[in-house]
This record gives structure tokens, C-alpha cells and sequence, in this order.
């Protein structure tokens, strides 16, 4: 029987986030996904470098791939180090992949990564979102809301 997969993901470390990206899209669901990575992207990763802005995933031939992150170089590394922004492969299970294709291809959604963590057992994880493209009317409503929060709660410690 399949244990039941918790709300929220055991975030330990968090290396990388795309704060862009929850400005930029509609969020509809979460996967949490494993990563293959070499030692030395492990090392540079643990030294908190990385950078997820411009990535982005893609499935192809039934696998799904982390494309365009950024993960510099180890410093200490020798000759064996690692290229910096190569295509990285996401761990997930095959009825997830089958999920992510379907939604990509039929809805027209886009896969993102949120963020890039170790979880408590030292694990990289990346938290991939399925999400829609905001149109610019969307942008600027978010980005009212978002003022007025904050108007409220300075209002609110103002007077309370």
C-alpha cells in the first residue's frame, strides 16, 4: 500500500528559490522530484549555490528534465567538475511523468521549479509547480492585492 504523500515537503535546506515564478504564473499543483546530480554539483549545492530563475523542466522520451539551471562550478574541484548549466534529470514515477505530459500537451501549462532543497535524510529535491502563464491584467491585480496587504496589516499596527 502507498504511504500518503504529506501537504507540505520536508524542506531542510533550501539552496535555490524562483520567487519570479509565483509572480509569473498561476500555480495549480506541486510534485516533489528527485535530482541526478554528480558529486561535485552535491558540494556546490551544499555550499548554498545554484540558481533556478531562468530554469524551467521538460519531458522528453518519457523522462522529465531540469533545463537551464544554473549550478556554478565546485571550487575545489579538479578536473572531474561538472558543466555549470547541463540538462539535469527529475526523479519522478512514471504515473507522475504521465500526469505532467498529459496536463503540458492538453491544458497548455508550463513546468516550473519552484525551489531546490536538501530534505532531512540530505536529499536534493526540487519542488516542480504546474502552472499557467499570467497575462499582464492578471500581474498588476496580483501585485494591487499585494499592497493592499500590506497597507492592512500596517494599518492594523497602527491602530491595534
Amino acid at each position: 500500500m502507498a504511504r500518503p504523500k504529506p501537504s507540505t515537503f520536508d524542506k531542510m535546506k533550501t539552496v535555490a528559490e524562483n520567487r519570479r515564478a509565483r509572480f509569473d504564473y498561476f500555480i495549480e499543483d506541486t510534485f516533489e522530484a528527485g535530482i541526478a546530480l554528480t558529486g561535485t554539483e552535491v558540494k556546490s549545492l551544499r555550499f548554498g549555490e545554484g540558481s533556478i530563475t531562468e530554469a524551467y523542466a521538460e519531458i522528453r522520451d518519457g523522462e522529465a528534465w531540469l533545463v537551464n539551471a544554473n549550478v556554478p562550478e565546485f571550487t575545489h574541484g579538479n578536473r572531474y567538475n561538472h558543466e555549470p548549466k547541463r540538462p539535469r534529470k527529475l526523479l519522478l514515477h512514471a504515473r507522475e511523468i504521465e500526469r505532467l505530459l498529459g496536463a503540458v500537451e492538453r491544458k497548455g501549462m508550463t513546468l516550473v521549479p519552484l525551489s531546490v532543497y536538501f530534505n532531512s535524510k540530505g536529499r536534493a529535491k526540487v519542488e516542480l509547480a504546474l502552472a499557467k502563464g499570467k497575462q499582464t491584467h492578471d500581474k498588476r491585480a496580483t501585485i494591487k492585492e499585494r499592497d493592499w496587504q500590506r497597507d492592512k496589516a500596517r494599518v492594523m499596527r497602527e491602530h491595534g
